[in-house]
């Protein structure tokens, strides 16, 4: 059989019709449905916080915070596109702009999306921040109507790019408007996201708090069964497989994103093998698929410092099972700067990368006690070592190094 006849095949059998799903895209994150099961509390102090934008008055700057899929962003668009819904047929000038900041990367592409809302045109690049702020200024003016800015992610790109002057400029904008006014919805992951701020930033922006605290097993399980009534053709979704997804999730902190994530890949391998219904089985190659895509995506997705640091840890671990310590992974850190020929940053500064890296469960760091000589941390690999190959495979500069012999650690054994 040719390869296009494969392929014929796998198509007719496609368009020939699914058993498993009657909507798949009801399981995917985007999709905001009609309920948000237990969000009743949230979705009503939102909307308290932003009802006074439906007679003109200014809303308080809100910052929603919460680990990853505790239903942060969907209620944030449940309640803001019922506010503009309301608005249009109340007459307010109310316009809501959404902008996923870790998308956006930079400041001047957070602010060109926000003149887009208005109509203004901004080159893709080429203008300076300011240029692009005044241009959205002057269009707020110029309108007199009210906006209200959803940054989600908000973290992203305070802690990639190290400036909060984006959102100090956000927040103090209204003290140049006449007529119309800003109101700021920040969306964070990061509960410690706080601390990097500027305290003048901080006060502005949380003027207003929410916090969403992680769904329990029995929540999960009540937010897919409701997916699932929609996402599914009947019988094509076993009860103890949807129990599966929900405990999975639950013991990862509460994250429904990861539960309609099992839920959504579980059906998804079940329909390629043709299989009838969605099995506990196939939840749990779910599962393995999922953190595989993940752990690679995060890999690639890390700035080059960070790379060169799992790669400093990775070829001690590999030469010693007692694992490295901070100054043996600075050590060969350093060494893999200077053979790549790229200026090394402190060790203050890479301890803080190993820290991240912790957080994200690619390192595992724990404080040891070496009685006299002090206290460090003890560093090793928290995933395979094929798992960095597979990742750095086609970034030459960083896939050159997975070989490297370093002299510094080597020679501190010997002496």
């Amino acid at each position: 059989m040719s390869s296009g006849d494969i392929l014929d095949v796998v198509f007719d059998r496609f368009l020939s019709g699914t058993t498993i799903f009657a909507n798949r895209d009801v399981l995917r994150h985007d999709y905001v449905p009609q309920a948000l099961p237990h969000r009743d509390e949230q979705i009503h102090k939102l909307g308290a916080m932003v009802a006074p934008a439906l007679t003109g008055s200014k809303i308080s700057n809100v910052f929603v915070y919460g680990k990853t899929g505790t239903g942060k962003t969907a209620v944030a668009r449940f309640v803001l596109s019922h506010l503009e819904r309301r608005a249009g047929d109340t007459g307010a000038p109310v316009r809501v702009s959404y902008i996923n900041c870790r998308l956006a990367g930079t400041n001047y592409r957070v602010l060109a999306e926000l003149c887009r809302t208005w109509s203004v045109n901004v080159p893709f690049t080429g203008l300076a921040s300011g240029e692009v702020l005044d241009r959205f200024r002057d269009s707020l003016i110029a309108s007199k109507r009210f906006t209200v800015v959803v940054l989600d992610e908000v973290d992203a790109l305070v802690k990639h790019q190290g400036d909060d002057t984006l959102l100090y400029e956000l927040t103090r904008i209204n003290e140049s408007l006449r007529g119309g006014w800003v109101g700021i919805v920040g969306i964070s992951n990061d509960l410690h996201f706080k601390e990097y701020l500027d305290p003048r930033v901080l006060s502005s922006l949380s003027e207003e708090e929410l916090l969403f605290r992680p769904y329990l097993a029995d929540e999960l399980y009540d937010i897919l069964l409701a997916r699932a009534k929609s996402a599914f053709l009947p019988n094509a979704l076993l009860e103890p497989a949807l129990r599966l997804c929900a405990a999975l999730a639950a013991g990862e902190h509460g994250d429904a994103r990861r539960a309609l994530d099992l839920l959504r890949v579980a059906a998804e391998l079940a329909e390629r093998e043709t299989a009838k219904a969605v099995t506990e089985e196939h939840v749990r190659l779910a599962q393995q698929k999922i953190d595989d895509d993940r752990v690679a995506e995060a890999l690639k997705s890390l700035p080059l410092h960070s790379k060169v640091v799992l790669l400093a840890t990775h070829l001690i671990s590999s030469r010693t099972q007692e694992g490295a310590i901070t100054g043996d992974v600075y050590g060969v850190y350093k060494e893999l700067c200077d053979v790549t020929k790229v200026e090394p940053l402190t060790q203050r500064r890479v301890s803080g990368l190993v820290n991240e890296l912790d957080v994200m469960g690619i390192l595992n760091a724990r404080v040891v006690n070496l009685g006299r000589y002090g206290r460090t941390k003890k560093i090793r690999l928290g995933i395979p070592p094929k798992a960095l190959s597979d990742a750095f495979s086609h970034e030459t500069l960083v896939s050159s190094l997975m070989s490297y012999t370093p002299k510094s650690f080597h020679r501190r054994r010997i002496a």
